[in-house]
């Protein structure tokens, strides 16, 4: 199976990284975190996406704020897929971060998810690796499934409670 770069600007992004790494070890899927900034550490941030898919990688997940520019720079330097995470800092309430992951050029896509949404970015790697792996698509299934009773669960508590 292949593996999933999981980069941050900051150790500041880690709690928002740390709903993804979850996400992975419950699905099994092999991972590697790092701390690489655009702007501090810009030729280790390139170094690891053009090594990536040589390394093992099919899927890399960027987390940052502010500028956010690390998902744009990483997707930049390799042709795999590059999902990336806006992360609330104390400007503008992560809506810097956001606009900064979606706005791509033409040629250059990033992926996104919502503003902290480190869970959904380990959902959204976990398919694209799925697309090539059934056992992994069967555990989607199945996690979808489960999600789907617990909703359900909580609805028949809320109708037994209040519909009278």
């Amino acid at each position: 199976m292949k593996k999933v770069g999981i980069l941050m600007g900051s150790d500041s992004d880690l709690p928002i990284l740390e709903k993804t790494a979850n996400i992975l070890n419950e699905f099994e899927v092999p991972f590697e975190m790092h701390v690489y900034s655009a702007h501090r550490t810009p030729e280790q941030a390139i170094e690891f996406a053009l090594k990536a898919e040589e390394n093992g990688f099919g899927v890399l997940i960027c987390a940052a704020g502010m500028a956010a520019h690390l998902a744009g720079v990483v997707a930049g330097h390799t042709t795999l897929p590059v999902i990336g995470i806006p992360c609330k800092s104390t400007c503008l309430d992560g809506m810097d971060a956001l606009l900064s992951t979606v706005m791509m050029p033409s040629g250059i896509p990033v992926a996104t998810v919502a503003i902290n949404g480190g869970a959904n970015a380990g959902i959204l790697a976990v398919e694209m690796l799925a697309i090539s792996d059934k056992d992994l698509a069967l555990k989607l299934k199945q996690k979808r499934q489960n999600d789907t009773i617990k909703v359900l669960e909580k609805n028949k508590n809320i109708e037994e409670k209040f519909n009278k």
